[in-house]
């Protein structure tokens, strides 16, 4: 009989009210088959009945043949319904014959190399299988930028979508030990995958699974929102466990229960416990434009020229070191809500989310409705702002990034970009590849230049459209309302992926 401190469980008794059955997480298995299912009986027994086993990390390991077989053959079972990620090195790969998930043996069913799946009480669970690829073709036991952006995309693109339950990945996430308790012997810094950090961030998991450092670090829980800027949202809780049966008797399992996300009340679901901490993700806009300068990001030319259109045009207006603040950051404050349905929010359910084609921490980009061309694009903020002089400072660094990101990519094409801006009869802020409250027009040419024009009364709306159709610069003037450009989704998807697959090398939130 193993003394108390051995039995490496975690149950979260406040929670046993809960109509849904607890679950069970594992780290790395490693082929200790045995190991782990005799633990799992003895929880059982003494804690009652589990809904499934989530394992993450090495399933198997280089000695499990011959205790593999007897569970493929059905000498011996599973005691409950236990879920696998596939290999993480190519010594492995052979024991998941099906890429898209398959059972492995009763009871055993490996998930597939990415996707969601449901469990029997509802809980929403996305994963990840294999670890960060840093080579091209990615071998059979990585992911790459590719398989992540279609794992958020597929969620991105649901209805009020809130985040999920559950998220199961091998690799840590990098930078997940920032603002939060310490993880011992691991440089959170070093370790673990970008690649996962940015897919925690977008789906923000209330429960975060991972495995292969060989230790049980359990972090404090941490915002998906930022304070006084965002509507409140539920907290997300980092766990990593150890490996099973080892000798330092680190947890290698973690048991837990919660409801699912879909079924809580809101004001339930975004309680805040009194230990959480920022979200570990989020760059401070030090560290933000350390990475920008070490990326060779251009720095915006010091000297800004702005142009009145109700004045002679081509006269330097003179600045006396304020008027050049356009694109300056006012201080944080909670961004205002929409008057009405917005169509560009995110999270909004008027929101076309199958246009989107690249999602940062605080912006993303998505395909023009009924675009002047193919590759004609919208530079959208996540959270509700009607302009670029609302934004904070974080929003507006990533909006820089983007614009930095589409310069190098349409340059790449032999391609010139005209962005603008239109502050008139708008709720949300629309960057189209364009005094808090004072209508205005802007422009930004790929070659630095930059205009601006106040608006007095009576702006035609498709002002910008209209100029880029007409004879002198695109000739396609029956493309100047996007009204009349509409195509059908199953077209604008096609097109989605396409610009997707071609910006992939120069999208920053990738990396």
């Amino acid at each position: 009989m193993l003394p108390p401190r051995a039995v490496n469980t975690h149950l979260c008794w406040s929670c046993l009210v809960c109509a849904s059955l607890p679950s069970l997480a594992c780290g790395d298995v490693e082929g200790k088959l045995d190991t782990l299912f005799s633990r799992v009986r003895a929880v059982q027994k003494k804690s009652g009945a589990f809904e499934m086993l989530l394992c993450v990390g090495n399933f198997f390991g280089s000695t499990s043949e011959t205790e593999w077989k007897e569970y493929q053959t059905g000498v011996k079972k599973a005691p409950i319904q236990t879920y696998v990620l596939g290999a993480n090195n190519q010594e492995t790969v052979h024991y998941f014959p099906d890429v898209s998930g398959c059972e492995l043996a009763e009871n055993i069913t490996y998930l597939g190399r990415k996707g969601i799946f449901s469990g029997t009480s509802g809980l929403q669970i996305a994963y990840l299988s294999g670890t960060e690829s840093l080579s091209e073709p990615t071998p059979a036991y990585s992911f790459s930028s590719k398989d992540v952006m279609e794992l958020q995309t597929s969620l991105l693109s649901t209805p009020k979508f809130k985040g999920v339950d559950i998220l199961l990945t091998s690799p840590w996430p990098r930078d997940v030990g920032n603002f939060g308790n310490s993880s011992g012997e691991i440089d959170t810094k070093r370790c673990g995958s970008v690649l996962v950090s940015n897919l925690a961030t977008s789906l923000k998991p209330r429960y975060h699974f991972a495995a292969l450092e060989k230790t049980y670090y359990e972090r404090l829980p941490y915002r998906n929102h930022v304070v006084l800027q965002e509507t409140a949202q539920h907290v997300s809780r980092f766990i990593a466990l150890a490996n099973v049966g080892n000798a330092d008797k680190k947890k290698y399992l973690y048991a837990f229960s919660i409801l699912p996300m879909n079924s809580m009340d809101s004001a339930e679901l975004v309680k805040q416990p009194q230990d959480v901490t920022e979200n570990p993700y989020r760059k401070s806009r030090k560290e933000a434009q350390k990475a920008k300068l070490l990326l060779g990001a251009e720095e915006e030319p010091a000297c800004q020229f702005f142009f009145d259109l109700s004045k002679q045009q081509g006269k330097k207006r003179p600045s006396d070191g304020k008027e050049g603040r356009h694109f300056q950051p006012k201080q944080a404050r909670k961004p205002p809500q929409p008057t009405g349905p917005c169509w560009f929010c995110l999270a909004s359910p008027e929101v076309e989310k199958h246009l989107v084609v690249s999602i940062g921490t605080h912006c993303y980009l998505a395909l023009a409705k009924g675009g002047l061309s193919n590759d004609h694009v919208l530079i959208l903020p996540i959270g509700h702002y009607q302009s670029v002089v609302e934004l904070s400072s974080e929003v507006v660094e990533e909006v820089e990034k983007y614009k930095s990101a589409l310069k190098k990519f349409f340059q790449s094409k032999g391609k010139r970009y005209v962005l603008f801006e239109r502050n008139y009869r708008s709720q949300h802020l629309q960057l189209q590849i364009a005094q808090p409250g004072t209508p205005y027009f802007y422009v930004e040419l790929d070659t630095g230049e930059k205009l601006f024009h106040r608006i007095k009364k009576n702006f035609p709306l498709q002002f910008g459209r209209e100029v880029l159709a007409s004879e002198a610069i695109l000739n396609i003037p029956d493309r100047a309302d996007w009204r009349q450009c509409k195509s059908t989704k199953e077209e604008e998807e096609a097109l989605s992926k396409a610009f997707r697959e071609d910006f992939e090398p120069f999208d920053f939130s990738l990396l």
